[in-house]
């Protein structure tokens, strides 16, 4: 993940993410990235959710009874329950979080944020990166806020061209910036692992608002700088 500030300021370095969850439930912060740890299912949800998965197993011809497979289901019911985690977290209250005074009215841009979502019309992977940017107004966001707003969306069932939309909605509610611009470039499971099986496709969506809509010079720089 890049982040770009069109004046030549010192920028935070990256947030270094932790990949375990502390005990206990609610939020938490790490190097000031407050996060949500995912809450705790309702047993029998989770034991409905096993259940099916048993029957899908069933239903592929497999037999869920050995040895390979006895802790498949709530194994997967757990991965979707990770995987899913951004219905349980407010992005735009990951931003509220963060928001900070400040004259610096040039674009700010973070650029190739890792990117992991799931499609909801088949429920496999797409993957990618997203470039977000922003021109303040008065305000600016914690850069990891970003990439943070990015993960919540992703990590709920989508379709690539709503996620984007998502994104840039988002930091435009909470920030009110002069304009944003969110370009989301992914690779999607669906059409590699079946239907077309088109291994080389990468689809490209992108959602703009303010300057980025209205001035072409702006639009240019964001573009020539995601792609320098």
């Amino acid at each position: 993940m890049k982040s770009i500030s069109m004046k030549q300021e010192k920028m935070p370095s990256d947030i270094l993410v932790s990949n375990s969850l502390p005990s206990g439930r609610g939020s938490y912060c790490d190097d000031d990235d407050c996060r949500t740890q995912i809450p705790e299912t309702d047993p029998l949800i989770m034991g409905s959710m096993t259940d099916a998965i048993h029957t899908m197993l069933e239903g592929i011809g497999e037999n869920p009874g050995r040895e390979g497979l006895l802790k498949t289901p709530e194994r997967v019911a757990r991965s979707l329950r990770f995987l899913t985690k951004g219905y349980h977290e407010n992005p735009e209250e990951l931003l509220k979080n963060a928001v900070f005074t400040e004259s610096y009215d040039e674009m700010v841009l973070v650029k190739d944020i890792d990117l992991f979502s799931m499609c909801e019309h088949h429920m496999l992977p797409f993957f990618g990166k997203a470039h977000v940017a922003y021109i303040p107004d008065g305000k600016i966001v914690g850069l990891s806020k970003l990439a943070r707003v990015v993960e919540v969306f992703s990590r709920r069932l989508q379709v690539q061209e709503r996620l984007t939309q998502q994104i840039r909605d988002a930091i435009q509610n909470v920030l009110n910036p002069k304009g944003v611009a969110v370009v989301i470039e992914a690779r999607h499971m669906c059409m590699v692992m079946r239907g077309v099986e088109k291994i080389n496709s990468l689809t490209t969506t992108s959602a703009m608002s303010g300057q980025f809509i209205t001035s072409q010079p702006t639009r240019s720089e964001f573009l020539g700088l995601i792609k320098g």
